[in-house]
């Protein structure tokens, strides 16, 4: 059962969130501020956070980056209808979303669902960079220098987006990635959900890393699912 912890100082949104949560099938403790919360998290397998950005003592924001730099657990805040700087700041700590009080709980079970649905299907062995060198077939990126070598040491230039879109693929190695996964790490939290230039990006990463860009033997389509690198990396 998802166990969601709702982190909220005021009863009246608490409560009756943790009804409505319970009644749609989530497990969900709820406390009213940052020492309950880090208490609970000791002691209890969480799946995502909703947080208060506005309460007394610790606040939410400095919990969010608390949260994510310790635990990578997913948050969404809950904020007032104000406090558009403190929603900017709290997706750049790492939220994966925000929800504007007062608000409709069917639309926020929603928002939980897509969180959850993103951060559960991604892949869970991710590579770590274990040197400045990531090679596979025949080229080598250089992760200083952002820079993608081929077998005749001639370097091929990049775009942001390309090299992103490339070190993904890297650190996950034969892991199918969805669009929406590769948009998240290529383009950041402002990616559009239905956004298909992924596969823009992918046929112009192909064309740099591909003897054959229109039969593919490196980045392969997988149909219904995604993209994935079908070689192995070694890390120099």
């Amino acid at each position: 059962m998802t166990h969601i912890l709702i982190v909220d100082d005021n009863p009246d949104i608490r409560q009756p969130l943790a009804r409505y949560l319970g009644d749609h099938g989530m497990r969900v403790t709820s406390v009213d501020g940052g020492k309950a919360m880090r208490e609970t998290l000791k002691n209890s397998v969480i799946d995502l956070i909703l947080l208060d950005i506005m309460m007394p003592g610790e606040d939410g924001l400095s919990l969010c980056r608390f949260v994510q730099s310790n635990l990578k657990i997913p948050v969404i805040l809950l904020t007032a209808l104000t406090e558009d700087t403190d929603r900017v700041v709290g997706l750049e700590m790492g939220a994966d979303d925000y929800v504007a009080k007062p608000f409709n709980p069917r639309v926020l079970l929603a928002k939980i669902k897509a969180v959850l649905r993103r951060s559960q299907s991604f892949p869970v062995q991710v590579e770590q960079v274990k040197s400045d060198i990531l090679i596979f077939d025949d080229w080598r990126l250089d992760i200083n220098q952002r820079e993608l070598i081929n077998k005749s040491d001639v370097t091929i230039a990049l775009s942001a987006a390309e090299y992103r879109l490339l070190k993904a693929f890297l650190l996950r190695p034969q892991a199918v990635l969805t669009r929406d996964q590769l948009l998240d790490l290529t383009h950041g939290r402002e990616a559009k959900a239905f956004d298909r230039s992924i596969d823009n990006l992918i046929s112009r990463l192909r064309r740099k890393v591909e003897v054959d860009p229109s039969s593919p033997k490196l980045i392969k389509t997988v149909w219904g699912g995604g993209y994935s690198l079908s070689v192995p990396v070694v890390h120099q």
